[in-house]
């Protein structure tokens, strides 16, 4: 693995790393966020989930994450969004497909499947990579995400709550198999058969998932994606169907960006430290 960059930031390091993956056959980068307190040891380690179009990069330098995550005593991991450099028939024809598009599956269709494995890179290559490299705990792990990572996080976490304490999400794509941005995807990349599609889609697993700490979503009422791409209230449904507590906070005037994700990102890291100290 190597070492892109390291800074000093709010008395802990962040880092950019590189390494050649198992799962997508690339290079990949990702980010870790080392807060002071895990100088002294393991600390509890929060995965975060980009959405469309982004690198590690929009979260570190976008987010203020750092700040609460030093006073909380939490790492922060946060990976690229699909491979790169590859270079695949109409890959970059699109920001919604393809590069910067991953949407957190493993493809199953050619050209794709050869590569485009994001849900085994970010739950099983890197975890492993990062527990190894890093003083993080692997007991205490908590993962949310923006938009399509919000998708990714939620998905994961109902999938997996023996490994998850705690889940959040921002304006995330709650059901995928339902909105335009979801049936491109996979279609794409899983093929036709949409039963494959419930697999990765939040509402779907809600009403059989083990999972049942809660779930804080925040969402602007002002974002242009509202209506026909996020629709937050069909998770809410389906959650509170199969008996899992969730908060959807709708915040006024707020849009689909970085500036609203910085606006509530304290709240998020609250709600993921509480329960990750237990």
């Amino acid at each position: 693995m190597e070492t892109v960059s390291e800074t000093r930031c709010f008395d802990g390091v962040q880092g950019v790393y590189r390494h050649e993956s198992t799962a997508t056959g690339t290079p990949m980068r990702f980010a870790v966020y080392l807060p002071p307190q895990a100088r002294r040891g393991p600390v509890p380690v929060l995965w975060w989930l980009s959405g469309l179009t982004c690198t590690e990069e929009n979260f570190i330098t976008k987010a203020g994450a750092q700040r609460y995550a030093a006073e909380h005593g939490l790492a922060l991991v946060a990976p690229d969004t699909s491979p790169r450099g590859l270079d695949l028939p109409g890959e970059h024809d699109a920001y919604d497909f393809g590069s910067g598009a991953g949407f957190y599956v493993d493809a199953t269709q050619a050209p794709w499947a050869s590569h485009y494995r994001m849900d085994s890179y970010v739950t099983e290559e890197l975890p492993a990579l990062v527990a190894a490299r890093f003083p993080v705990d692997p007991a205490r792990q908590g993962i949310f995400g923006h938009s399509m990572g919000g998708h990714g996080a939620l998905v994961m976490a109902l999938r997996d709550p023996d490994r998850f304490r705690s889940v959040s999400a921002f304006a995330p794509i709650v059901s995928p198999t339902r909105v335009p941005w979801g049936e491109k995807a996979f279609a794409g990349y899983l093929g036709d058969d949409r039963a494959a599609w419930t697999a990765y889609d939040a509402a779907e697993l809600a009403a059989d998932s083990a999972w049942r700490a809660p779930i804080l979503i925040d969402q602007g009422d002002a974002d242009p994606f509202l209506g026909t791409q996020l629709t937050p209230e069909a998770f809410v449904s389906a959650a509170q169907a199969g008996g899992i507590p969730v908060t959807l906070r709708m915040q006024p005037g707020y849009d689909h960006s970085y500036y609203f994700i910085a606006s509530f990102m304290a709240d998020h890291m609250a709600h993921h430290a509480r329960l990750l100290a237990r």
